[in-house]
C-alpha cells in the first residue's frame, strides 16, 4: 500500500470480541487481513442497498392491475 492510499483510509474501532470473530472469518475465506475483509462486506452491504430499485409501479399503476385483474375475474 502506497503513501497516498494510506491517507485515504479512516479507522474504525471494534469490540475486541467482535474483531476475533471477523478474523477468524476472513482467515478461513483466505482474505489477507482483516481490513480486507471487512472492506470487501462492506462494500457487497452497500452494494446491496444501491441496487435496491423503486417500487415498478406507483400505488395508483397498482391499483390499476389489480382492477384490471378483478375485471378478468383473476382476482376476487
Amino acid at each position: 500500500m502506497n503513501e497516498e492510499e494510506e491517507e485515504l483510509k479512516k479507522a474504525v474501532f471494534l469490540p475486541v470480541e467482535l474483531y476475533n470473530r471477523i478474523e477468524e472469518r476472513a482467515r478461513a475465506m483466505e482474505f489477507r487481513s482483516v481490513e480486507e475483509y471487512v472492506t470487501y462486506v462492506m462494500e457487497e452491504l452497500l452494494k446491496e442497498d444501491d441496487d435496491e430499485e423503486e417500487p415498478a409501479l406507483s400505488e395508483e399503476e397498482e391499483e390499476e392491475v389489480k382492477k384490471r385483474l378483478r375485471a378478468l375475474g383473476y382476482m376476487t
